[in-house]
C-alpha cells in the first residue's frame, strides 16, 4: 500500500498526523506493507532567513491571541504526549523557512533514511527547539540517522534538489492540497488532519478489505 504523507517539518499536526498514522499501520500487523513518502510542503515558503518570532507570526496570519495560542499549545501538547511524541512549546519561539530541509528530505529518500529523517526533524524542531533552517542543525541531525555528513554539506551548500522539491510542492499544489498533513493513500484516497490512529486504522482495514 502506498502512502505519500505530505507535510512540513514546522507543522505541529503533521508530527502528530505521522505518530497516529505510524500507529495506525502497527495496529494492522502483518496483513499490511507500507510503502510510505514524505512529500514537501511549505507552511510559509516566503519566510525570511532569520525566521520570526511565532507569536508575532500566529497573530499575523491567523488572528490567534495569545490565549488561543496557549490553549492551542496545550492541545497539541497532549495530543504528542498521548502519542509519545514531546512538543517542548516554551523552547519553540521563532518559525523559520524550511526548504532546505525539504530537499535533505528528498535526498535522503534516495538513500534510505528518509523516515528516520523526518522524525529527526520533528525533534530538533519541537522537543529540542533548534532551527531547522539552520545548515549546521540539518547535517547534524542527519548525522545522527546515518547519512553522510559530508554529503548532507554538499546538498545544502548547493542548489540540489530544489528543482525536484518546487515540482513536487507544485504537483500536489495543483491537485488541490492546500493544507497539511494531507495523507494520500494509493495516489486516491485522501485522509487530511491530524487525525486519531482509530480514522487511519480503519481506512487502511477498508482499504484492504476492498483490493
Amino acid at each position: 500500500m502506498k502512502i505519500d504523507f505530505v507535510s512540513d517539518v514546522s507543522c505541529p499536526w503533521c508530527a502528530i498526523g505521522l505518530k497516529s498514522l505510524e500507529e495506525g499501520i502497527a495496529r494492522l500487523g502483518d496483513t499490511v506493507k507500507v510503502d510510505l513518502h514524505f512529500q514537501p510542503f511549505e507552511l510559509n515558503p516566503d519566510m525570511a532567513p532569520q525566521g520570526q518570532d511565532i507569536g508575532e507570526h500566529l497573530m499575523q496570519k491567523y488572528g490567534a491571541t495569545a490565549e488561543q495560542r496557549a490553549q492551542s499549545g496545550e492541545a497539541i501538547r497532549a495530543r504528542g504526549a498521548a502519542l509519545g511524541f514531546t512538543f517542548r512549546m516554551d523552547l519553540r519561539g521563532r518559525i523559520y523557512n524550511t526548504f532546505d530541509a525539504h530537499r535533505l528530505l528528498h535526498w535522503a529518500e534516495l538513500e534510505g533514511r528518509q523516515l528516520a529523517l523526518k522524525h529527526a526533524l520533528f525533534k530538533a524542531y519541537f522537543t529540542d527547539g533548534q532551527d531547522p533552517s539552520s545548515h549546521e542543525v540539518l547535517v547534524t541531525v542527519a548525522g545522527e540517522v546515518g547519512l553522510d555528513v559530508q554529503r548532507a554539506r554538499e546538498v545544502l551548500a548547493s542548489n540540489e534538489f530544489a528543482d525536484e522539491v518546487r515540482e513536487r510542492e507544485e504537483f500536489y499544489r495543483q491537485h488541490g492540497i492546500q493544507a497539511v498533513p494531507s495523507v494520500i493513500i494509493n495516489d486516491r484516497h485522501l485522509i487530511q488532519g491530524g487525525q486519531p490512529p482509530e480514522v487511519f486504522e480503519r481506512a487502511l482495514r477498508e482499504l484492504l478489505s476492498a483490493a
